[in-house]
């Protein structure tokens, strides 16, 4: 595993700033309002021939109650798991009595523990930052994360606290699966997650909307390595407040679902198929992301023995355009098969990763059209010639043919079924591409 560095501190000191700046992309949710991070999430940072994952979490208050309890418990999993803690204070506000309190339960957690005083942007606060030596720190580094100031000089006392690189750890990172849970808000995102993980890394709470981030957090399963990335459910935009967090939640549940392999789409069991669960599933297949669908809350819902038929058939009216994805009926609460979700995303990844020899794709493609002749277009027949597959994650086979315009959306949608049934691909989507005899690898691919 790569080493794991953690970054704590009180609410509002910038912690969420610092780490954008260390993975190198906008991933946490930055606002000046004390506790927006509430949950750990992990981002992948390199330095200085180092690869470590770091860990952002919310505010860490020695003395709170409800939520604010749930964070600091949230903090304390994050340094017992840490190889490296950074200690964020505010180099503006001054060492406070809380300072005191934090850096007396790190001491006893932890030993390699890095002082950074945030929000020191020149030299008169650089001579005030001289007092947080008090707190009896070793490493003690002044930065200011919003502008990269004196951070090349925090990284280089952080991996210097590190192990040893091991040549194998990236090539192992490359294989490993990057898992989204995506849905509606209060769906079970979070409850999901942690019943996966077997620990309570989520904060959990009957309100929604209380995961308001992207969250990543590292699984093992029967020695695979997976990323599991719990995200802030998606509302209508007209639901919204403007200029309220949540609409940075929603970007970073996009993002989520473009970076990851395999999208679990969890849905209500309760309340069924929405138009925004149509929405989410249409982002999926627009990114081109293999696709399970979870019915969560299962154990909720009042059965006869053709509940779950009707279900599916419900959703095969609500969901036609992602017909190929697996469907599992589930409850993160309970654990109700639960277990079938990762033996699924290495099923689906599987597929999404699919790539067949021109051989047995021309093969496919002969079966297919004596089976359904492609339909007579602009006055003459369509003709299709041979296949190749052009690229993987998802499938594309590129097709040419006699007439590119000419081959009808049911006709390209009858191929890709036929496609999967001879191939046995599941859980990711198929696009096909049609391009005239002349120049066959021209152009973008149509998407089924």
């Amino acid at each position: 595993m790569k080493p794991v560095l953690a970054l704590v501190g009180r609410p509002n000191v910038g912690k969420s700033t610092l780490f954008n700046r260390l993975v190198g992309e906008r991933r946490a949710i930055v606002l000046d309002t004390p506790g927006v991070t509430r949950d750990r999430h992990y981002g992948e940072a390199h330095w200085a021939g180092h690869d470590f994952m770091v860990v952002d979490t919310g505010g860490f208050e020695p003395r709170a109650e409800g939520l604010l309890a749930s964070m600091r418990r949230q903090a304390m999993m994050a340094v017992e798991e840490a190889d490296v803690v950074v200690f964020v204070l505010d180099g503006k506000e001054g060492l406070l009595p809380a300072d005191w309190e934090v850096a007396d339960i790190l001491r006893r957690a932890k030993d390699k523990v890095v002082f950074a005083v945030n929000k020191v942007d020149g030299q008169r606060q650089e001579a005030a930052a001289a007092e947080f030596y008090a707190l009896g720190a070793e490493h003690l580094v002044s930065i200011s994360s919003e502008h990269g100031r004196g951070v090349n000089f925090l990284l280089d006392e952080v991996v210097a606290l590190f192990p040893p690189p091991d040549p194998e750890d990236r090539d192992a990172a490359e294989r490993i699966v990057r898992v989204a849970l995506v849905g509606r808000p209060n769906v079970g995102k979070s409850t999901m997650t942690n019943r996966l993980l077997g620990e309570e890394r989520m904060i959990v709470d009957a309100a929604a909307g209380t995961t308001r981030d992207a969250v990543d957090s590292p699984l093992t399963v029967d020695g695979r390595d997976y990323l599991l990335i719990d995200t802030a459910g998606l509302r209508r935009k007209s639901r919204i407040a403007p200029g309220s967090s949540e609409g940075f939640s929603v970007v970073r549940t996009l993002n989520a679902i473009e970076r990851c392999h395999v999208a679990i789409l969890l849905i209500d069991g309760v309340e069924g198929v929405t138009d925004q669960d149509a929405h989410i599933a249409g982002y999926t297949l627009e990114k081109g992301r293999a696709l399970i669908i979870g019915v969560n809350k299962w154990d909720a819902v009042v059965k006869d023995e053709k509940t779950a038929k009707r279900f599916q058939d419900q959703m095969s009216l609500d969901l036609p355009f992602v017909s190929y994805a697996p469907v599992v009926f589930l409850s993160g609460l309970t654990g109700q098969r639960v277990h079938k979700l990762m033996g699924l995303v290495d099923q689906v990844r599987a597929s999404h990763q699919l790539r067949i020899a021109t051989g047995p794709l021309n093969r496919w493609l002969k079966e297919a059209t004596d089976a359904h002749h492609p339909p007579v277009t602009k006055g003459h027949p369509l003709r299709l010639y041979y296949a190749t597959q052009v690229r993987v994650a998802p499938p594309t086979i590129m097709i040419s043919c006699n007439d590119p315009d000419g081959v009808h959306f049911s006709y390209q949608r009858y191929l890709a079924n036929k496609f999967r049934e001879s191939f046995d691909c599941v859980g990711t989507p198929v696009r096909l591409q049609f391009r005239g005899k002349s120049n066959p690898f021209d152009g973008e691919p149509t998407e089924e």
